[in-house]
């Protein structure tokens, strides 16, 4: 049960100055309000046996009223330094999360769903914090804070009249196991459901264009209400179990007071016991009901605390499927990209998805790839971004390998824009800044122009600052795939990667982008992936893949000559463009 509070060792001991001031405070509040019932006692003993004074009134009124002045700062101070803490552990957490998120590659979020990532990140986290905070407490109090009433009810007042009156306490522990132990199943299975309904909610939204256009809202409606109905039940199935605690507790608690107040009247009667003392034990087994419900919500603070640190733990234990290298090796710049026997699978994959590849791209050049549907120009692209385990063969920048280079000096050099352009929730000065943070307007505009999106520009409602919505919905496919275009040039990087990037944008605006990259990126590295061969046939190298291997290469001119599938592709888009253009005619 109390592993949840091992596995955050790290955290006690970062903050063992403060946890050490609020435990102390919360023990000696504990002891401090003893003082209270035991002056009442002793007062209600001085009036039965008329011994009583004004001046010894006094001083007990006097003397509680201080005690509780001095619970009150105590109290003050213990909850700040414990519960703050608790702030403080799911913040470091939840930095943790993120960035362990931010490190990991393709693969990991492949085998990941995005709302149960987010579950855990808000839900199981706040879960944690709370373990930290309250479970702190309930801790304490269900421990030291009953131990200390337990001794001063035995020294103080009758050691007889207490152990009759802890009798139904071992009960209360025993009930305590069985449900810890079904709160953790079921909590487990409760969070998992929780992460279940985020990913569901994510795609609805996300997808409603499609939803709407095949008029599925009544079914996804459906969808969305029997996970909500799953969540429903299995929170319920959590909530059945809890509510045996408190019913559980109150009814040994019951009879301790039973058993105190029979036990009691017969010693008082005896003369072993006085009035007040009997007044002031019953008033400590009063103060016995919250140590002993907390010793309920200990176990189940802990249950739920511990499933939900196993779930993040199970996420932050997962290692990076690319490490950044031990010892990596510093490349001034990237000259020439080589490809020696390139032979790669995809970790879901059961066939190379490329396979022997031997290419050279030296810097300043541009390397055309074309080819049909998953043929693996893509995937040809991405053995750049080292964002997959290597393959055999070798992949050098520079004459080294790229497995021995830094990942950021790696990223540093790349501009990518994918075939899925992603944008943020943000205005469209923000989504191209991020490419080169606080970049001025005359340079954003500049980066707008070789995107080819300045005319766009102006049908915007408000220019640079129109919000682009959730991942670029405000914007069309073309205007979504030039700001992502703009983003990366912008950066002006060393390596730009232009995976089908400009799929969505008519074959006017494609060569006038094109002609940009031409005059502004001499001297620098390009490389291009497309169906539409006019956006490559400029290139100083084109290379044509089927089913992941090199089957033509060569220059634009070369190609034509082989008379294979480039010419083939070539001859048959033009004609299909003579016919748009007599169309347009």
């Amino acid at each position: 049960m109390f592993s949840v509070l091992k596995n955050l060792g790290w955290f006690f001991q970062r903050e063992k100055k403060r946890y050490f001031i609020g435990l102390i405070l919360l023990i000696v509040c504990g002891i401090a309000e003893l003082a209270p019932p035991k002056l009442l006692g002793n007062a209600i003993d001085e009036i039965v046996t008329g011994s009583v004074t004004w001046a010894s009134l006094t001083n007990y009124i006097l003397l509680i009223i201080g005690v509780l002045i001095f619970i009150y700062f105590t109290t003050y101070v213990w909850m700040r330094e414990i519960f703050g803490g608790s702030n403080l552990v799911e913040r470091l957490l939840r930095t943790r999360f993120m960035n362990h998120l931010l490190g990991m590659t393709p693969p990991f979020f492949e085998r990941s769903r995005t709302g149960d990532l987010m579950a855990r990140a808000t839900n199981d986290l706040r879960s944690v914090s709370t373990t930290v905070g309250f479970g702190m407490l309930t801790l304490t109090d269900s421990t030291s804070y009953l131990s200390v009433i337990l001794i001063a009810m035995g020294t103080m007042i009758s050691w007889k009249l207490t152990l009759a009156a802890i009798i139904p306490l071992p009960f209360i522990a025993l009930a305590m196991k069985i449900y810890g132990k079904i709160i953790h199943e079921r909590y487990t299975l409760a969070q998992d459901a929780f992460g279940d309904m985020n990913d569901q909610v994510l795609e609805s939204v996300a997808g409603i264009r499609v939803i709407r256009a095949y008029v599925q809202e009544r079914h996804d409606e459906q969808k969305f209400a029997d996970i909500t109905n799953d969540v429903y039940k299995k929170n319920l199935a959590v909530a059945k179990v809890d509510a045996y605690f408190e019913p559980t507790i109150r009814l040994f608690v019951g009879l301790s007071y039973a058993i105190g107040l029979t036990y009691g009247i017969y010693l008082v009667f005896h003369n072993e016991l006085t009035l007040g003392n009997l007044v002031t034990f019953n008033m400590f087994l009063g103060m016995m009901i919250w140590p002993m419900f907390a010793i309920g919500e200990l176990i189940n603070i802990m249950q739920r605390g511990g499933a939900s640190l196993d779930r993040v733990n199970e996420t932050l234990n997962v290692p990076p499927d690319v490490k950044d290298p031990a010892n990596p090796i510093h490349v001034e710049s990237p000259e020439a990209i080589e490809f020696k026997d390139l032979t790669f699978r995809y970790p879901t994959s059961s066939i190379n998805n490329l396979e022997k590849i031997n290419l050279t791209v030296k810097r300043g050049q541009t390397l055309g790839i074309v080819g049909k549907t998953g043929s693996g120009k893509s995937t040809l692209l991405k053995q750049l971004l080292n964002e997959y385990p290597a393959g055999t063969g070798k992949l050098t920048i520079s004459d080294v390998l790229i497995q021995d280079i830094s990942l950021n000096q790696l990223y540093s050099w790349i501009g990518y824009v994918p075939q899925e352009q992603i944008l943020f929730s943000k205005t469209v000065r923000q989504n191209i800044q991020f490419g080169l943070k606080d970049a001025p307007d005359d340079i954003i505009m500049e980066a707008i122009k070789t995107a080819a999106f300045d005319q766009d520009l102006g049908t915007l409602s408000d220019g640079l600052d129109t919000l682009v919505g959730e991942k670029g919905v405000a914007l069309s496919g073309g205007q979504k795939q030039r700001v992502a275009l703009a983003r990366a040039f912008i950066a002006d990087p060393d390596i730009l990667i232009l995976d089908d990037a400009l799929s969505a944008v008519d074959a006017r605006t494609e060569a006038r982008i094109i002609d940009n990259i031409r005059n502004q990126r001499s001297g620098k590295t390009t490389l291009i992936s497309t169906h539409r061969l006019s956006g490559v046939e400029h290139a100083d190298w084109i290379v044509v893949l089927e089913k992941g291997k090199m089957i033509e290469q060569g220059t634009h001119e070369t190609l034509l000559e082989l008379g294979g599938w480039y010419r083939e592709q070539y001859e048959r888009q033009q004609v299909e463009s003579g016919l748009s253009d007599g169309e347009v005619s």
